[in-house]
């Protein structure tokens, strides 16, 4: 008989729940200077996917991200996360969390405390701040680095430590904005497969973007290809790849074909 974690393993992206936990109707958002970031982005998100945002440079991924998260505002039609508002930001700030390009540690804060710090908001005792973010870097591999502060750590360990700080508080949605971006491959790789175990034990949504199609293709069950700014969603890919993923995959001739189809649909 199969366990529940096994079948949670060998999930299929059709297998998923029907929830969408992020809706955009025609969204687009045009800054006060006059430029159009995005325009007419139409998308649903189902609870439980890793969706990958790929695309040229400047077509708006990370304005998207940031209207998710409510950064910044939509300047024209519909967005809904969680099935509220895109404006209700005092919902949603403790179920969307939010991974950047940079880990943008505090210098001055040991891990756990950079860690501890979105709990730091809420009404929790020093104790369960504790407990959650020792749990979280456990998760991560790093509860043997609780005490070091970021300069003593490494490109990937701080990285690390910016995804568990953005998990602590337990976000149903994660979004991360080219987060492996400056890694090198050997450390991207691994920091690959991590995530997707994360992702898996978690049962979360993840939203991620990259400009890296192999990346995209490796961790995701759908990509969606955005056009030239201002910037559309062209066209959605999905992978239907079994999970967990192993290196073997990234040499296998589905791998190979499915990277081909999201490049092809890369070329306007």
């Amino acid at each position: 008989m199969k366990t529940a974690q096994s079948l949670v393993q060998e999930r299929q992206p059709e297998e998923m729940e029907k929830t969408p936990i992020v809706s955009m109707h025609q969204v687009g958002k045009v800054f006060p200077n006059g430029y159009t970031a995005v325009e007419n982005v139409n998308t649903s998100i189902k609870e439980g996917e890793f969706v990958s945002f790929v695309g040229p440079s400047g077509c708006g991924k990370s304005t998207i991200f940031k209207m998710i998260s409510g950064l910044i505002s939509p300047s024209e039609g519909e967005l809904e996360i969680l099935g509220e508002s895109g404006s209700d930001q005092q919902q949603q700030s403790n179920d969307v969390g939010f991974v950047f390009q940079d880990s943008t540690l505090l210098p001055w804060r040991s891990v756990i405390k950079n860690v501890m710090l979105p709990l730091e908001f809420q009404n929790l005792s020093k104790a369960e701040m504790k407990e959650q973010a020792e749990e979280v870097l456990e998760l991560v591999g790093l509860k043997d680095y609780a005490e070091a502060l970021p300069r003593q750590l490494s490109g990937g360990m701080r990285m690390r430590v910016s995804i568990a700080r953005a998990l602590v508080a337990k976000p149903k949605l994660l979004l991360m904005d080219e987060p492996f971006g400056a890694l090198d491959e050997i450390t991207r790789q691994s920091l690959q497969s991590e995530l997707l175990r994360i992702w898996e034990s978690q049962k979360m949504t993840v939203l991620f973007i990259t400009h890296n199609v192999f990346e995209a293709v490796y961790l995701s069950t759908r990509v969606a290809v955005m056009t030239p700014g201002p910037g559309k969603i062209a066209s959605s890919v999905d992978i239907p790849m079994p999970f967990p993923r192993t290196d073997k995959v990234r040499t296998s001739h589905q791998f190979s074909d499915i990277v081909g189809k999201v490049s092809q649909n890369l070329k306007f």
